[in-house]
Protein backbone atom coordinates (compact mmCIF):
# COMPACT_ATOMS: atom_id res chain seq x y z
CA UNK A 1 0.00 0.00 0.00
CA UNK A 2 1.21 3.51 -0.64
CA UNK A 3 0.43 7.02 1.38
CA UNK A 4 -1.30 8.07 -1.81
CA UNK A 5 -3.74 5.33 -1.02
CA UNK A 6 -5.38 7.24 1.64
CA UNK A 7 -9.25 7.15 2.13
CA UNK A 8 -11.60 10.41 3.91
CA UNK A 9 -14.94 9.27 5.49
CA UNK A 10 -17.14 11.67 7.31
CA UNK A 11 -17.62 10.62 11.12
CA UNK A 12 -18.44 12.59 14.40
CA UNK A 13 -18.50 15.47 12.38
CA UNK A 14 -15.08 15.35 11.49
CA UNK A 15 -13.44 14.65 7.78
CA UNK A 16 -11.59 11.50 8.42
CA UNK A 17 -8.41 10.31 6.86
CA UNK A 18 -7.90 6.09 6.93
CA UNK A 19 -6.26 3.13 5.32
CA UNK A 20 -8.20 -0.23 4.93
CA UNK A 21 -6.76 -3.49 3.07
CA UNK A 22 -6.84 -7.15 3.51
CA UNK A 23 -9.86 -9.13 4.86
CA UNK A 24 -10.51 -11.45 7.42
CA UNK A 25 -11.54 -10.33 11.04
CA UNK A 26 -11.16 -6.54 11.43
CA UNK A 27 -7.71 -5.38 13.10
CA UNK A 28 -7.54 -1.74 13.95
CA UNK A 29 -4.19 0.11 14.32
CA UNK A 30 -4.20 3.36 16.21
CA UNK A 31 -0.89 5.50 16.27
CA UNK A 32 0.39 7.56 18.96
CA UNK A 33 0.32 11.26 19.61
CA UNK A 34 3.64 13.15 18.57
CA UNK A 35 3.77 15.96 16.08
CA UNK A 36 3.57 15.17 12.76
CA UNK A 37 2.12 11.61 13.74
CA UNK A 38 -0.48 10.12 11.07
CA UNK A 39 -1.70 6.50 10.70
CA UNK A 40 0.91 6.14 8.06
CA UNK A 41 3.89 7.21 9.77
CA UNK A 42 3.00 4.71 12.65
CA UNK A 43 1.79 2.05 10.85
CA UNK A 44 2.75 2.24 6.88
CA UNK A 45 5.40 -0.28 6.67
CA UNK A 46 3.27 -2.94 8.21
CA UNK A 47 -0.36 -2.68 6.59
CA UNK A 48 0.77 -5.10 3.82
CA UNK A 49 1.80 -7.85 5.81
CA UNK A 50 -0.47 -7.63 8.45
CA UNK A 51 -3.60 -7.10 5.92
CA UNK A 52 -2.23 -10.89 4.73
CA UNK A 53 -4.58 -11.93 7.83
CA UNK A 54 -6.67 -8.77 8.52
CA UNK A 55 -9.28 -6.60 7.63
CA UNK A 56 -6.69 -3.90 8.74
CA UNK A 57 -8.25 -0.31 9.54
CA UNK A 58 -5.62 2.69 10.18
CA UNK A 59 -7.40 5.77 10.55
CA UNK A 60 -6.20 9.41 12.06
CA UNK A 61 -7.65 10.19 15.07
CA UNK A 62 -9.54 13.21 15.24
CA UNK A 63 -7.08 16.48 15.29
CA UNK A 64 -3.85 14.14 14.60
CA UNK A 65 -2.54 13.36 10.98
CA UNK A 66 -4.92 14.43 7.82
CA UNK A 67 -8.14 14.07 9.44
CA UNK A 68 -10.09 17.45 10.76
CA UNK A 69 -9.03 19.67 13.53
CA UNK A 70 -11.93 22.08 14.17
CA UNK A 71 -11.24 24.99 16.70
CA UNK A 72 -13.65 25.15 19.30
CA UNK A 73 -13.97 21.38 19.94
CA UNK A 74 -13.25 19.82 23.20
CA UNK A 75 -10.95 17.16 22.79
CA UNK A 76 -10.49 15.03 25.52
CA UNK A 77 -10.29 11.11 25.75
CA UNK A 78 -14.01 10.90 25.72
CA UNK A 79 -14.39 12.65 21.94
CA UNK A 80 -11.99 10.75 20.79
CA UNK A 81 -13.41 7.08 22.10
CA UNK A 82 -16.71 8.83 20.35
CA UNK A 83 -15.13 9.89 17.52
CA UNK A 84 -13.66 5.83 17.40
CA UNK A 85 -16.78 4.30 17.68
CA UNK A 86 -18.41 6.82 14.87
CA UNK A 87 -15.61 5.82 12.36
CA UNK A 88 -16.28 2.55 12.83
CA UNK A 89 -19.92 2.99 12.49
CA UNK A 90 -19.48 4.65 8.92
CA UNK A 91 -17.36 2.37 7.50
CA UNK A 92 -19.92 -0.02 8.61
CA UNK A 93 -17.95 -2.46 11.49
CA UNK A 94 -18.90 -3.86 14.43
CA UNK A 95 -16.46 -4.92 16.77
CA UNK A 96 -12.70 -4.56 16.48
CA UNK A 97 -9.30 -6.07 18.06
CA UNK A 98 -7.29 -2.70 18.52
CA UNK A 99 -3.48 -2.31 19.15
CA UNK A 100 -2.84 1.25 20.20
CA UNK A 101 0.62 2.90 19.94
CA UNK A 102 1.21 5.18 23.02
CA UNK A 103 -1.87 7.88 23.10
CA UNK A 104 -3.72 5.60 20.25
CA UNK A 105 -3.89 2.69 23.56
CA UNK A 106 -4.97 5.51 25.49
CA UNK A 107 -7.93 5.77 22.66
CA UNK A 108 -7.96 1.60 22.84
CA UNK A 109 -8.48 2.03 26.57
CA UNK A 110 -11.46 4.47 26.73
CA UNK A 111 -13.07 2.05 24.03
CA UNK A 112 -12.58 -1.03 26.45
CA UNK A 113 -14.21 1.03 28.89
CA UNK A 114 -16.80 3.03 27.30
CA UNK A 115 -18.02 0.71 24.46
CA UNK A 116 -16.61 -2.47 25.70
CA UNK A 117 -19.10 -4.69 23.38
CA UNK A 118 -16.86 -3.22 19.84
CA UNK A 119 -13.84 -4.25 21.35
CA UNK A 120 -12.68 -8.07 20.89
CA UNK A 121 -9.30 -7.83 21.77
CA UNK A 122 -6.62 -5.08 23.02
CA UNK A 123 -2.98 -4.73 22.42
CA UNK A 124 -1.13 -1.82 24.11
CA UNK A 125 1.50 -0.68 23.09
CA UNK A 126 4.55 2.16 25.08
CA UNK A 127 0.83 3.50 26.93
CA UNK A 128 0.60 5.68 29.28
CA UNK A 129 -1.38 4.72 32.59
CA UNK A 130 -1.12 6.35 36.08
CA UNK A 131 0.82 9.25 36.65
CA UNK A 132 4.02 9.51 36.44
CA UNK A 133 7.08 12.19 35.62
CA UNK A 134 6.43 13.53 32.18
CA UNK A 135 9.84 12.37 29.92
CA UNK A 136 12.14 14.68 27.74
CA UNK A 137 9.80 12.98 24.51
CA UNK A 138 6.78 14.56 25.84
CA UNK A 139 7.96 17.41 27.43
CA UNK A 140 10.12 17.95 23.56
CA UNK A 141 6.62 17.23 21.87
CA UNK A 142 4.87 20.09 23.57
CA UNK A 143 7.43 22.38 23.30
CA UNK A 144 8.17 21.57 19.49
CA UNK A 145 7.72 24.39 16.92
CA UNK A 146 7.63 23.23 13.12
CA UNK A 147 11.16 22.87 11.17
CA UNK A 148 12.87 20.09 9.48
CA UNK A 149 16.15 20.46 12.28
CA UNK A 150 13.48 20.30 15.33
CA UNK A 151 11.91 17.44 14.08
CA UNK A 152 14.74 15.89 14.09
CA UNK A 153 16.22 16.41 17.14
CA UNK A 154 12.77 15.62 18.62
CA UNK A 155 12.53 12.02 16.79
CA UNK A 156 16.01 11.30 18.44
CA UNK A 157 14.39 10.78 21.70
CA UNK A 158 11.92 8.23 20.68
CA UNK A 159 13.60 4.72 19.41
CA UNK A 160 16.69 3.11 21.09
CA UNK A 161 18.56 2.57 17.49
CA UNK A 162 18.84 5.82 15.96
CA UNK A 163 19.29 4.69 12.26
CA UNK A 164 16.09 3.73 12.44
CA UNK A 165 15.15 8.03 11.99
CA UNK A 166 15.55 8.82 7.95
CA UNK A 167 15.37 11.99 5.84
CA UNK A 168 12.00 10.23 4.79
CA UNK A 169 10.67 10.40 8.20
CA UNK A 170 11.71 13.37 9.50
CA UNK A 171 10.17 15.40 6.20
CA UNK A 172 6.80 13.20 6.09
CA UNK A 173 6.46 14.16 9.99
CA UNK A 174 7.47 17.38 9.43
CA UNK A 175 5.30 18.24 6.47
CA UNK A 176 2.24 16.56 8.49
CA UNK A 177 3.36 18.73 12.02
CA UNK A 178 3.25 22.00 10.19
CA UNK A 179 -0.68 22.04 9.52
CA UNK A 180 -2.88 24.42 10.41
CA UNK A 181 -4.02 23.60 13.94
CA UNK A 182 -1.63 20.12 14.06
CA UNK A 183 0.75 21.81 17.24
CA UNK A 184 -2.36 22.81 18.69
CA UNK A 185 -4.50 19.78 18.95
CA UNK A 186 -1.47 18.24 20.26
CA UNK A 187 -0.86 20.33 23.16
CA UNK A 188 -4.64 19.93 24.75
CA UNK A 189 -3.29 16.36 25.31
CA UNK A 190 -0.11 16.82 26.65
CA UNK A 191 0.65 19.00 29.96
CA UNK A 192 2.82 22.37 29.46
CA UNK A 193 6.24 21.55 30.57
CA UNK A 194 6.99 23.39 34.20
CA UNK A 195 9.80 26.26 33.70
CA UNK A 196 11.10 24.55 37.11
CA UNK A 197 10.97 21.33 38.69
CA UNK A 198 9.09 18.15 37.70
CA UNK A 199 5.54 17.93 35.47
CA UNK A 200 3.61 15.41 36.22
CA UNK A 201 1.42 13.40 33.45
CA UNK A 202 -1.83 12.06 34.48
CA UNK A 203 -3.17 9.28 32.31
CA UNK A 204 -6.26 6.54 32.96
CA UNK A 205 -6.03 6.04 36.66
CA UNK A 206 -5.94 2.57 37.95
CA UNK A 207 -9.21 2.47 39.63
CA UNK A 208 -10.49 2.56 35.54
CA UNK A 209 -8.35 0.36 34.13
CA UNK A 210 -9.20 -2.00 36.50
CA UNK A 211 -12.44 -2.54 34.76
CA UNK A 212 -11.17 -3.69 31.51
CA UNK A 213 -12.38 -6.80 30.58
CA UNK A 214 -11.26 -7.42 26.99
CA UNK A 215 -8.26 -9.99 26.95
CA UNK A 216 -4.99 -7.24 27.14
CA UNK A 217 -1.50 -7.86 25.69
CA UNK A 218 0.56 -4.64 27.03
CA UNK A 219 3.98 -4.30 24.81
CA UNK A 220 6.80 -2.38 25.92
CA UNK A 221 10.31 -1.15 25.09
CA UNK A 222 12.96 -1.44 28.26
CA UNK A 223 14.11 1.80 27.12
CA UNK A 224 11.32 4.02 26.05
CA UNK A 225 12.41 6.89 27.69
CA UNK A 226 8.78 8.81 26.27
CA UNK A 227 6.15 6.83 28.06
CA UNK A 228 8.19 4.72 31.04
CA UNK A 229 7.98 1.13 31.44
CA UNK A 230 6.28 1.47 35.03
CA UNK A 231 3.58 2.33 32.66
CA UNK A 232 3.56 -1.14 31.24
CA UNK A 233 3.50 -2.67 34.65
CA UNK A 234 0.49 -0.32 35.70
CA UNK A 235 -1.29 -1.78 33.37
CA UNK A 236 -0.12 -5.19 33.76
CA UNK A 237 -0.57 -5.07 37.33
CA UNK A 238 -4.07 -3.53 37.01
CA UNK A 239 -5.95 -5.04 33.84
CA UNK A 240 -7.73 -8.61 35.05
CA UNK A 241 -6.02 -11.42 32.81
CA UNK A 242 -3.82 -9.26 31.52
CA UNK A 243 0.02 -10.14 29.85
CA UNK A 244 3.24 -7.97 29.47
CA UNK A 245 6.10 -8.96 27.28
CA UNK A 246 8.97 -6.27 27.51
CA UNK A 247 11.10 -5.92 24.80
CA UNK A 248 15.36 -5.56 25.00
CA UNK A 249 16.98 -2.62 23.31
CA UNK A 250 13.99 -1.49 22.09
CA UNK A 251 12.46 2.64 22.49
CA UNK A 252 9.11 3.72 22.04
CA UNK A 253 8.87 2.13 18.81
CA UNK A 254 8.21 -1.45 19.38
CA UNK A 255 6.62 -1.84 16.16
CA UNK A 256 9.22 -0.66 13.72
CA UNK A 257 12.34 -1.27 16.51
CA UNK A 258 11.06 -4.90 17.25
CA UNK A 259 9.11 -5.60 13.90
CA UNK A 260 9.35 -9.31 14.08
CA UNK A 261 8.63 -9.78 17.44
CA UNK A 262 6.05 -7.46 17.37
CA UNK A 263 4.18 -9.16 14.65
CA UNK A 264 4.54 -12.56 16.45
CA UNK A 265 3.24 -11.30 19.19
CA UNK A 266 0.06 -9.79 17.95
CA UNK A 267 -0.82 -12.89 15.44
CA UNK A 268 -0.36 -15.31 18.42
CA UNK A 269 -2.66 -12.97 20.38
CA UNK A 270 -5.19 -11.32 18.17
CA UNK A 271 -5.60 -14.97 16.01
CA UNK A 272 -5.67 -17.09 19.18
Amino acid sequence: MKESERKFIQAADHKTGYYRAGSGDPLVLLHGSGPGVSGWTNWGGLIDELSADYDVIVPDIAGFGFTEFKEGTQYDIKFWTNHLVKFLDAIGVDKVSLVGNSFGGAVGIGLALFNPERLDKLVLLGTPAGTFEQTKGLAGAWLYEPSIENMRSLMELFPYNKSLITDELVQSRYEASARPGAQGALRKLLPKPAEEGVTMVKAFPVKAIQHITAPTLVLHGREDHVVPLQCGYTLVENIPGADLFVFGQCGHWVQTEQREKFLACVRNFVSK
